[in-house]
């Protein structure tokens, strides 16, 4: 039987390269700009950052991992505080020290080695961590579809059917040409909000984001800063997650201690223009695993494009205008190959379920990362929580560290035939 191949960025069309990074730059935008208007920064500036951030990432890590950064969840609660309290200004400061963290870490991987950190994570640990990331996200994918169910479907099945009927170029794109035929449908049958449209209508088409400087008050570095050392562990993860798809293991090349490196200096910088944390985003590693095309040119060409929507209040109007229904549509297919990815993982490394152990393990990752289980925090006065992905990798870390090892947990080749089951 003839397979169809997989198109190499070596005879990606230039062209096609630019389309494909638009879609990317789509993917990311709905969260990217949710996170500032949750905490009171500006959505430009958040856009802006983003592409900043994700060009200094590839520059940093040599353009070897396809990953894109856009706004932060984690840091909402203690930045929407710092906002409100010390301005805007301070919560650039605070996110500052936060990408400083980054560097100690990543400082602390060239000491110790990223071997010792893999044996913390080995697959009966990250393939559910990974299912957990998809899966985590599925309720944001149901509750903006269920807006409009029938929006919801026709966007989704638009991109099923370009992704596996489709030829060439249409193959390449099923988000993007999902995202247009849900607009379109929107459109024509009165889906998308009037205002919207006369905000897209008013909208400049040129204008500089709202950039503003940072300060630094020492109680906003001990609200914000603290937060990375959640956020590392999702940095792991999402690298970890971001391989698996690709097929490569960048843990290892460029490195780990070179990615967290790449990711504080790309949170600082976004800080300093005024705009949120910014983080790896399972949303285009989503992308990456629907299409199959890994050239990390195109998630540079998406961060161009960010930058773009940043600096073009009519473009950004016309993407906040989308429906939720649509946005609903693709998530759902996009947190569902995330998902999917966790299931591969576990499966490539022949996990033996028969072993009460890994049953464990991954019985306790997948019930506490998906559950809604949280573990309050209390940092210099401000309460947090641990949950969702970083809950559910800290419990897998804990309980691979805890509970006997055997070889193939380690290096995800099956045991020999002559062990104990």
């Amino acid at each position: 039987m003839t397979q169809t191949q997989t198109p190499t960025p070596a005879n990606i069309p230039p062209e096609r390269r630019v389309v494909l990074g638009l879609q990317h730059s789509i993917a990311m935008f709905g969260a990217t700009v949710l996170v500032p208007i949750l905490v009171g920064l500006s959505p430009s500036v958040a856009l802006f950052g983003a592409g900043v951030a994700t060009l200094l990432f590839h520059l940093i890590t040599q353009g070897k991992v396809p990953i894109f950064l856009g706004s932060s969840f984690a840091f909402i609660a203690p930045t929407a505080l710092v906002v409100k309290e010390m301005g805007p200004a301070a919560a650039g400061g605070g996110l500052i020290a936060a990408g400083l963290m980054y560097l100690l870490f990543s400082a602390l991987v060239t000491i110790f080695g990223t071997d010792r950190l893999l044996r913390v994570f080995p697959p009966v640990v990250t393939g559910p961590v990974i299912i957990v990331i998809g899966l985590g996200l599925s309720s944001v994918a149901v509750n903006q579809a269920k807006t409009n169910w029938w929006l919801a479907l026709a966007t989704l099945l638009a991109a099923v059917l370009a992704s596996v009927f489709g030829r060439g170029l249409f193959r390449m794109i099923p988000i993007l040409l999902g995202v247009v035929t849900g607009y379109v449908v929107a459109l024509l049958t009165g889906q998308v909000d009037s205002k919207a449209l006369a905000d897209v209508a008013a909208a400049p088409l040129l204008g500089l984001p709202d950039f503003h400087a940072p300060t630094f008050d020492w109680r906003a570095v001990a609200i914000i800063a603290p937060v990375a050392v959640v956020t590392f562990i999702e940095h792991v993860g999402d690298v970890i997650v971001n391989g698996r798809v690709v097929g490569k293991n960048f843990l290892k090349d460029p490195g780990l201690n070179r990615t967290l490196f790449a990711d504080g200096i790309a949170n600082m910088t976004s800080a300093a223009l005024g705009g949120p944390a910014a983080t790896t985003y399972a949303e285009n590693t989503g992308v990456l695993a629907l299409t199959r095309m890994y050239d990390p040119r195109v998630l540079q060409i998406g961060a161009v494009f960010a930058m773009l929507f940043g600096c073009s209040p009519k473009l950004a109007a016309v993407l906040r205008s989308l429906p939720q229904g649509v946005l609903g549509g693709v998530s759902i297919l996009l947190f569902g190959m995330i998902a999917s990815v966790g299931i591969r993982t576990l499966a490539e490394a022949k996990i033996d379920f028969a072993h009460s152990r890994n049953l464990i393990i991954v019985s306790l990752i997948l019930v506490l990362g998906l559950g809604g289980a949280a573990f309050p925090l209390s940092i210099a006065g401000t309460k947090l929580e641990l949950h969702g992905m970083a809950l559910a990798a800290l419990v897998g870390i804990v309980g691979n560290l805890l509970l006997p090892r055997q070889a193939q947990e380690i290096t995800g080749m099956p045991e020999s035939p002559d062990v104990n089951r």
